[in-house]
């Protein structure tokens, strides 16, 4: 019989989500932490299902700002679903100009995977 994740590991789960998708370029994690019928309610492009659409929009992400990264600013946890206030940094391959994006994502584990996600994302706005 399998145990329910606590609070504590749930919270851990998806800072390690951002830490290997994002930070460390890991698109290949999408076929590890996401549920096969993943939905992402906010996918850019439409909402979409599996981890397939959300793999390439982060290389994307990679190619348009090859030093992308996030840090988790906030992060609460309840019941099945896990809330993160971020912010992103990264250096426009085009422009060369560093921007800076906020965003709030909640999440909605089931059986040790990601099951659905809902974003919210500010426009990147340029700093220095």
């Amino acid at each position: 019989m399998m145990t329910e994740p606590t609070l504590e590991q749930n919270k851990a789960f998806i800072r390690n989500h951002f830490e290997e998708f994002v930070n460390r370029k890991n698109a290949a994690i999408a076929y590890q932490n996401f549920a096969p019928d993943f939905l992402d309610h906010d996918e850019p492009y439409g909402e979409s299902v599996g981890p397939e659409p959300a793999m390439k929009m982060m290389q994307a992400t990679y190619a348009k700002y090859p030093d992308i990264h996030v840090t988790v600013e906030d992060i609460l946890a309840e019941g099945d679903k896990v809330m993160v206030r971020n912010v992103w940094r990264g250096t426009d391959a085009a422009t060369g100009q560093q921007v800076e994006f906020k965003g709030f994502v909640l999440w909605r584990l089931a059986d040790g995977k990601i099951a659905e996600r809902w974003a919210t994302l500010t426009p990147p706005k340029a700093i220095n």
